[in-house]
């Protein structure tokens, strides 16, 4: 691999990696690399779109670029073309922010979002990350998984602390994966950003594979454990609409 090239791609990952803007001392320190060498290529990747600077704290952040790049294929393409007006509908049913979400390289990632209309709400960038272990999405995909898929991406991950209510064994966490199963959604409690709550559910594709979930989210406050109970199965519902429109029999046959 081109030198430059293996580094301008270490420090898109490194930036993907990170949950705030960072500086160029920052990026370079963690990649080992000189500080003028890492300049130049962020002004680079700046130009052609994959990163962007804030203008007064000068620190870096990836754009919209590299997430649209994943969805340019055709079958992403229809994944985002189902799931939009399910998703406006369950923003309109609950009043809260609707994400939808995949899985990729260990952790899971926002494709897209509807916000709320409320002004204090959730919201944030396609593209933004969330652990596995600590938010509604990445649970609702990762109960659906086969097992041994779901097996070999637990035996690599870390179960870090983000709040009180993180769960930080991984058999506390796979007991939280079966019990959604009976009720078709998982939750968030606050585990990953404190006084943030969330539901979800999965979304199939025709073979059955979870491609993606469904998440209702916003301040706990206004999503209390009498609210997620009603939320959740709107969640599934949603998931379901979706998952019928990319083939999957199950659902395609009901109703």
């Amino acid at each position: 691999m081109a030198p430059a090239l293996e580094r301008g791609l270490c420090i898109l990952e490194d930036l993907h990696a990170q949950p705030t803007d960072q500086s160029v001392s920052a990026i370079a320190e963690r990649l080992r690399l000189p500080i003028n060498s890492t300049l130049r290529l962020l002004v680079t990747l700046e130009s052609k779109g994959y990163v962007e600077r804030d203008p007064e704290s000068l620190k870096y952040r990836l754009t919209r670029k590299p997430a649209s790049l994943a969805l340019s294929g055709g079958r992403e393409r229809s994944l985002l073309e189902a799931a939009l007006p399910p998703m406006r509908d369950l923003r309109d049913a609950t009043g809260e922010t609707v994400l939808l979400s995949i899985i990729e390289h260990g952790a899971g990632i926002v494709l897209e979002q509807i916000q709320s209309p409320h002004i204090f709400r959730f919201v944030c960038n396609p593209g933004a990350q969330h652990a596995l272990h600590a938010a509604a999405p990445a649970k609702a995909i990762l109960a659906s998984l086969p097992k041994n898929e779901r097996n070999r991406i637990l035996t690599r991950h870390a179960f870090v602390r983000f709040t009180a209510s993180t769960i930080t064994t991984r058999e506390a966490f796979v007991r939280e994966l079966d019990r959604g199963q009976t009720c078709g959604y998982w939750e968030d409690n606050a585990e990953e950003f404190d006084g943030i709550c969330c539901v979800a559910a999965p979304v199939f594709n025709r073979l059955g594979y979870p491609i993606a979930a469904v998440t209702v989210t916003g301040p706990s406050s206004r999503i209390g454990a009498a609210e997620r109970a009603k939320f959740g199965p709107l969640a599934a519902e949603s998931a379901k609409t979706i998952s019928k429109s990319m083939g999957h029999a199950l659902f395609a046959d009901a109703g």
